[in-house]
């Protein structure tokens, strides 16, 4: 059980609790199980008010503690705790946290784990089964690697990283403290890379050797099936508190700034640039050898050929219409075009 003190707690270490001096000793101590919507939670779990839309359902929750703002508090049924802060999803977002499942693992390196002997292997570090792990690859204290890991020579891993499993870390990698890959990630592998011959349906393609790296930061989420390719000369970087979403392709050399979300099946081509606090929606489609500035912001299926100079929010993709229509519609965008 996680006490409402406990959840206070947690939620300080990003924002205030604005009514924290107003909770009893009873309150403080009231035990909470786990986290549920506003209609249906119970007394022994913890709510939160983040859409004006959602106020009916707070008359009449039954949730034993509810996060909200100033201006919502009163609204909060008895007995209910009200937790006043100025961003509820926020909280809620850091309670969370502290209900998730924990496995417990007797053995800290699992006895079918390949270790090379020039691995260096941090304090409390935990490795999974048939994970390898290649010469002088370093892995950070408290690091934790899944079932099947695989990382290559001279790969470096930062400290208190979650790795799951399947997981592939390419040689020379580098990768910062606090990071979490899910399933299937592939980090490191060869970018697409060819040079084409004077007739390539005869003599074929010719590869070009990737030896750049793939760089991550520090508090950085990969999700499930994401590949981020090596440079060819130089290093893909991935900064600081980006998250990536499942089935996002990096390619080799691009750049992303700090604080950028990336969302699914989004594509990245070779050689561009990312700055910092972009939003990209899924299926985005990017150009290679572009530069988009900072605080971007992508809708869902744009498609960016070229470089975007100035902070603001861009589309291109077409919502959804009867066939007929878009049929019609489409007919008369290229006709556009011709004039």
């Amino acid at each position: 059980m996680i006490t409402i003190k406990q959840i206070i707690s947690r939620i300080e270490q990003r924002q205030p609790v604005l009514n924290k001096a107003e909770l009893t000793t009873d309150q403080l101590t009231l035990s909470i199980n786990g986290v549920g919507s506003l209609t249906d939670a119970n007394s022994t779990q913890l709510s939160f008010l983040a859409d004006p839309n959602y106020i009916t359902s707070l008359a009449q929750s039954q949730a034993g503690v509810v996060l909200v703002t100033e201006q919502y508090r009163e609204q909060v049924p008895s007995p209910t705790v009200v937790v006043v802060v100025a961003s509820p999803y926020l909280a809620y977002a850091s309670s969370s946290q502290l209900f998730v499942r924990h496995t417990t693992k007797s053995n800290n390196i699992h006895p079918t784990a390949i270790i090379a002997k020039s691995a260096v292997i941090g304090a409390d570090v935990r490795i999974g089964p048939y994970c390898v792990i290649n010469e002088h690859v370093h892995i950070g204290d408290r690091s934790c690697l899944d079932a099947n890991v695989i990382v290559e020579a001279y790969s470096r891993i930062g400290t208190d990283c979650v790795f799951k499993s399947q997981v592939v870390i390419g040689h020379d990698c580098i990768i910062g403290d606090y990071v979490r890959l899910h399933a299937g990630v592939s980090i490191g592998a060869e970018g697409f890379g060819f040079a084409p011959s004077q007739d390539p349906s005869i003599d074929g393609w010719e590869r070009i050797a990737q030896l750049g790296r793939v760089i991550i930061g520090s508090h950085v989420r990969i999700g499930s099936n994401t590949c981020i390719d090596r440079g060819a000369i130089d290093d893909t970087v991935i900064s600081d508190h980006v998250i990536i979403d499942n089935l996002v392709q990096i390619a080799h050399n691009v750049r992303i700034g700090a604080g950028t979300a990336i969302a699914a099946n989004t594509g990245i081509a070779g050689s561009t640039t990312i700055g910092k606090r972009c939003v990209i929606g899924g299926a985005v489609g990017i150009n290679g050898h572009i530069d988009i500035t900072d605080d971007v912001t992508l809708s869902g299926m744009t498609m960016v050929t070229k470089s975007i100079k100035s902070a603001g929010s861009y589309s291109s993709g077409t919502a959804a219409m009867p066939t007929a229509k878009w049929r019609r519609a489409a007919v008369r965008f290229r006709q556009l075009g011709d004039s």
